[in-house]
C-alpha cells in the first residue's frame, strides 16, 4: 500500500514524535523510507527578525545523520535527501520525484509562518501534495 514513505524532518518535537508512526508504517508495509530535510535560504529582508529555521547545512546534515541512525537501530534502512528551498514546495517536489505514496509529518514543526497556522508548512503540504499525507498530532 505504501511502497515509498517520505519523512520530512526538522528540529521540532513534533517531527520526533512522528518518527514513531513512520517506524510502524515502514515495518508494516515493508516500505522504502526517504528522510528529507530542507535548508531554507536566508531571508531576503534584512529587517526581519531571525527565525528558528533549518538554515545551517551543518545542522541539517547532523539532523539527517541522527535520524538515519535512529531508524537503523530499528532495523530500517533509510535514504536521506537534503535540499535547499521553501519547505512545503520542496517537500512536495521531492515526493513527486521519488514517487512517494505517503508523506508523514508532525502537525506543527518549525515552519509556522508569520501569517499563522493557516499558512503553515503542514497546511501547504496538505494542499499541494502529489500523494497521501499523514499528519501526526
Amino acid at each position: 500500500m505504501f511502497k515509498t514513505v517520505l519523512f520530512p524532518v526538522d528540529q521540532s518535537r513534533e517531527a520526533r514524535e512522528a518518527a514513531e508512526k513512520v517506524i510502524n508504517i515502514v515495518k508494516t508495509y515493508a516500505s522504502r523510507l526517504v528522510i528529507l530535510s530542507v535548508v531554507e535560504p536566508p531571508a531576503e529582508e534584512a529587517d526581519s527578525p531571525p527565525r528558528e529555521v533549518m538554515s545551517s547545512p551543518e545542522a541539517v546534515a547532523k539532523l539527517l545523520s541522527e535520524a538515519q541512525s535512529m531508524f537503523s537501530q530499528q532495523g530500517i534502512e533509510a535514504e536521506i535527501i537534503e535540499r535547499e528551498g521553501k519547505p512545503a514546495f520542496t517537500i512536495c517536489d521531492v515526493a513527486d520525484e521519488i514517487g512517494a505514496d505517503l508523506i508523514v509529518m508532525g502537525c506543527r514543526g518549525m515552519g509556522l509562518t508569520d501569517d499563522g497556522a493557516s499558512d503553515s508548512v503542514t497546511n501547504r503540504v496538505i494542499n499541494l501534495s502529489p500523494c497521501s499525507v499523514l499528519i501526526v498530532p
